[in-house]
């Protein structure tokens, strides 16, 4: 597991391919404020919109999410506490004015990029 990548998965590069090709720039890894070891996969700082593409199985899709056999406590808290850190996350990033937006690992990048362009354009 210490493998699996932290950035630039296949889908997060989908759905940037996507948002350029539409003529949006955005910053990669970007800081969350305050919070200087979270960042946001995509965002956009003028408008203050936050993109996340979670994963599966490291947030706990409830379609496609799955639990290992082994050792099964400690990672019931591990997505546990993964899924919590998300959620304070959106909770920091809204009490200062971002607009955050999540999506799936398996959500269609075209569809995404369409919200996301549909989000930034809205706030500019």
């Amino acid at each position: 597991m210490s493998t699996a990548p932290r950035r630039d998965t296949a889908c997060e590069i989908a759905l940037r391919k996507h948002l350029f090709a539409a003529g949006l720039r955005y910053r990669v890894n970007y800081p969350v404020p305050g919070r200087r070891r979270r960042t946001i996969d995509v965002a956009f700082p003028r408008a203050k919109v936050a993109v996340f593409v979670d994963g599966c199985f490291w947030h706990g899709c409830p379609e496609h999410g799955t639990r290992p056999r082994s050792n099964s406590e400690w990672w019931a808290a591990k997505l546990a506490a993964n899924r919590a850190r998300d959620g304070e996350t959106n909770e920091i990033l809204e009490a200062i004015g971002w607009e955050v937006m999540r999506f799936w690992e398996h959500v269609d990048p075209s569809y995404a990029a369409e919200r996301v362009a549909e989000a930034v354009i809205r706030r500019r």
